[in-house]
């Protein structure tokens, strides 16, 4: 499956951006989907996975509250709702999917999307 994740911007401290991320070559209802973000010079980390009907949502501590993932298998696609953005949230963000039933490791996914840069500033 081929992911392109889009949406990602420059954004004030406090504001909101909603990434995108449209698969294709196979649909996604087959797999586990998640989204990570890697800063400069850090590892790439777990932000938000969901489960492949929706059922389950699962969040990094950091983004509790603020972010939300969701998915319409119809249009083969994945989202994330980003809102109060920190500066801290800056990075380039990754859509992923996995096969797997594990959600929090980069390890477990199979296919990567080729980022898009978030940027806020405070």
């Amino acid at each position: 499956v081929q992911l392109q994740a889009s949406g990602g911007g420059l954004v004030q401290a406090g504001g909101s951006l909603r990434l995108s991320c449209a698969a294709s070559g196979r649909t996604v209802s087959n797999f586990r989907m998640g989204w990570f973000r890697q800063a400069p010079g850090k590892e790439r980390d777990f932000v938000a996975a969901i489960s492949r009907d929706s059922g389950y949502t699962y969040y990094a501590d950091s983004v509790k509250g603020r972010f939300t993932i969701s998915r319409d298998n119809a249009k083969n696609d994945v989202y994330l709702e980003m809102n109060s953005l920190k500066p801290d949230d800056t990075a380039v963000y990754y859509c992923a999917a996995s096969t797997s039933y594990n959600s929090y490791y980069t390890r477990y996914y199979d296919y990567w999307g080729q980022g898009t840069q978030v940027t806020v500033s405070s």
